[in-house]
């Protein structure tokens, strides 16, 4: 096994190219979804920051997907041999913004593969990196950390949680259904059963219920970004802490520090424990 995890490395340097349009639909739909109807779909409309994980997105026939609803190993991304597929943290940056209407390019690189050990066994990081064009604009830099994991065994323990603040200036609470996180799946078409299959969450993952989307709290904490300070997010940097669950309520957090202007945003648990730290320059 760590002999062909070494292996992964000769994944470094592959590359891809997409290409898509900024339709009016996606955004409405996903508007809807996190509760925001002051986001214009008209044409020429910008895009909110985050809302790009609604496009360029990846179809595969059922042949083609293994038993998590994840694509099969192989392809652009390295055949990492472990089940587990986790979308861990990234980083972003916003050197312009995207339009309805425009037509998009988006091209992708795998910059790092680092096989390591840990509590849970073999781990795999992989770091790709986006960058995403409008004509001959660069709207967003993005680079996305993807673990990949050993099999779930019952009764593993969670990540260990970490207190967050108890208050903060910029608070919005969310109760996430089944529905919202279907919409949000159906929305990236990530068919990652984890997010809308109980029976698979908590009978082959034993989790104890459905999981909320790692990149749905990035997208409500860079929502919560624009109401509050009504400037420009320059650069988002998130991390994955701990995970949230359907029908728990949680909270989305910030803190705005006018001396370096950039604000500590987090969401939390109902036991007020971080489950995404990040932190936003504008």
């Amino acid at each position: 096994m760590a002999d062909d995890l070494e292996k992964l490395r000769d994944w470094v340097g592959r590359k891809e190219t997409r290409n898509d349009l900024v339709t009016a639909w996606p955004v409405t739909a996903l508007a809807a979804t996190v509760d925001d109807p002051g986001v214009s779909a008209q044409n020429g409309a910008p895009v909110p920051a985050g809302w790009h994980w609604i496009f360029f997105l990846e179809a595969k026939p059922p042949a083609e997907l293994g038993p998590d609803g994840h694509p099969r190993r192989g392809g652009f991304l390295p055949p990492v041999p472990l089940p587990r597929r986790m979308w861990a943290g990234g980083r972003l940056e916003f050197p312009g913004t995207l339009a309805v209407g425009e037509s998009i390019v988006r091209e992708s690189e795998i910059i790092s593969v680092e096989p390591k050990s840990g509590r849970s066994g073999a781990l795999v990081f992989v770091k790709v990196r986006h960058t995403i064009r409008a004509g001959a604009r660069i709207a967003i830099v993005e680079d996305q950390d993807i673990v990949y994991r050993e099999t779930a065994k019952k009764g593993d323990p969670l990540p260990p949680a970490q207190q967050a603040p108890a208050e903060s200036p910029w608070r919005r609470k969310v109760v996430p259904d089944s529905t919202m996180l279907f919409r949000y799946s159906a929305l990236t078409f990530n068919g990652h059963r984890i997010h809308y299959d109980r029976d698979y969450a908590v009978g082959e993952e034993h989790y104890p219920g459905l999981v909320v989307h790692g990149p749905l709290q990035a997208t409500l904490l860079l929502d919560l970004c624009r109401r509050e300070s009504g400037r420009p997010v320059k650069t988002f940097e998130y991390r994955a802490q701990h995970p949230l669950f359907v029908g728990a309520p949680f909270t989305v957090n910030g803190r705005f520090d006018a001396a370096t202007s950039t604000a500590e945003v987090w969401t939390a648990n109902e036991a007020g424990a971080y489950a995404m730290r990040a932190k936003a320059a504008f």
